[in-house]
């Protein structure tokens, strides 16, 4: 399907009018990779454009989790009452950095907002509606793109150190069951025989079977890159800041034209929606993680440390440590020392844990208020289709926002009601 328009001549631009394509997606990641393939297989001609190249951002460095269990919104009343005590502690599990923390209140206000009983719950109804379309369409997704060898079936091992934080857990488990998913909870005993080498002070936890992972997730959105390209595809180096809409399309930056642009640029594609005039409250939750060399840990299944904001998996590439949540924008140098404070813990934690030969690494989660994304079109023009802000659930949700993209950008009826997503929300 390919959509032709008539373009006016610009002034510049060699030949007096910009190349122009059917899609530019803007962004390499693995939302936008996998939303560009989408696009392609329906017959669409695109174009992949990224400031730093495939896999230069959050797809590169997430824990490498399809986390489809994980329904319940970051915003929450559980959230509220840890919250202090985590903001407490620089290194915690959640910190705001004393200079960014103007900049973040009007974000943190809504956020607060957003844990309200009613508002959990439309998050979380919302949230279960995209897990379950991105469940659905993953496999067939990776098969398409050659990449269903590098899926893991391993789970999900979440663990307590009191009754009280299990007790505390168990109306999030419950919401869980009402949507169906299927978990064990566990004492020591049957902890240590799934994962060998827990510490002792770790007395109950909760196995989630339907957890999935990706063996690398650098290398599985290069492998979709690759894919792309191999389809036809063009993927080019170029950061953009403005759109502006024009008769028949979208101009990028005054130097090209496309029918239709998706903006999948993560944490920065609020500032490319601020050309069109749309204030979105997307803010950047600095993630944080060492990756340890192969073998570092005989680690049979993801674990989560939630009480303390981390989880270890087990890549191909070797065992990961890594998690939290720094509020602290896009321009504040790195914090290494909360990649220590995690591989710290995870050794006192995991005692058979090798932390020797580590690679750190920090990067930006792209995170709304409510925990949702936003997948819609801009306010200015129904050319332009969002696809941001999935938080720790990018690579969890990519295959499902893909199809759902596809769809909005022709002209079909979304497979899942998108109005909590929409991007004139807030």
């Amino acid at each position: 399907m390919n959509q032709t328009s008539s373009f006016p001549k610009y002034p510049g631009v060699r030949g007096g009018t910009p190349p122009q394509t059917d899609v530019i997606v803007i962004g390499a990641g693995v939302v936008g990779l996998s939303t560009a393939i989408a696009l392609q297989s329906r017959g669409l001609t695109v174009t992949v454009l990224d400031r730093e190249g495939p896999a230069a951002g959050a797809s590169a460095g997430n824990a490498g989790a399809f986390a489809f269990t994980d329904i319940l919104p970051m915003a929450s009343p559980g959230i509220l009452k840890k919250a202090p005590k985590w903001l407490l502690d620089p290194l915690g599990p959640l910190s705001v950095p004393p200079s960014y923390a103007l900049t973040i209140a009007p974000w943190m206000y809504r956020f607060w907002r957003a844990c309200s009983p009613a508002r959990v719950a439309h998050s979380t109804a919302a949230q279960t509606a995209l897990m379950d379309l991105s469940r659905a369409e993953l496999e067939p997704f990776l098969a398409a793109s050659g990449t269903l060898p590098m899926l893991r079936k391993d789970g999900n091992l979440q663990v307590y150190e009191t009754e009280a934080e299990f007790q505390a857990a168990l109306p999030g488990w419950q919401a869980r069951a009402r949507h169906g998913i299927e978990f064990q909870h566990m004492d020591a005993d049957q902890m240590a025989a799934l994962q060998p080498g827990i510490a002792p002070r770790f007395i109950k936890g909760t196995f989630t079977p339907g957890w999935h992972s990706i063996a690398d997730p650098r290398l599985y959105t290069l492998a979709l890159a690759q894919h792309f390209r191999a389809q036809g595809g063009v993927i080019e180096q170029a950061g953009v800041t403005s759109l502006r809409p024009v008769e028949g399309g979208v101009e990028i930056d005054g130097t090209r034209l496309a029918s239709h642009v998706v903006v999948a640029a993560g944490a920065f594609s609020h500032r490319i929606a601020r050309s069109l005039g749309e204030n979105i409250p997307l803010e950047t939750e600095r993630g944080y993680n060492t990756t340890l060399p192969p073998g570092a840990l005989d680690l049979r299944t993801q674990i989560t440390f939630g009480g303390h904001g981390f989880v270890v998996s087990n890549l191909s590439t070797g065992i990961r440590v890594g998690g939290a949540v720094e509020l602290g924008g896009l321009e504040l140098p790195p914090n290494f020392k909360r990649s220590d404070a995690m591989l710290a813990k995870a050794k006192a934690f995991l005692p058979g844990l090798d932390t020797e030969g580590g690679a750190q690494w920090m990067g930006f989660r792209p995170s709304l208020p409510d925990s949702l994304p936003v997948i819609g079109h801009a306010r200015a023009t129904r050319r332009v289709t969002y696809a941001f802000g999935h938080g720790h659930l990018g690579l969890t949700q990519s295959a499902g926002t893909a199809r759902l993209v596809a769809e909005l950008v022709t002209g079909h009826r979304p497979a899942i009601d998108l109005t909590p997503f929409s991007p004139q929300r807030f």
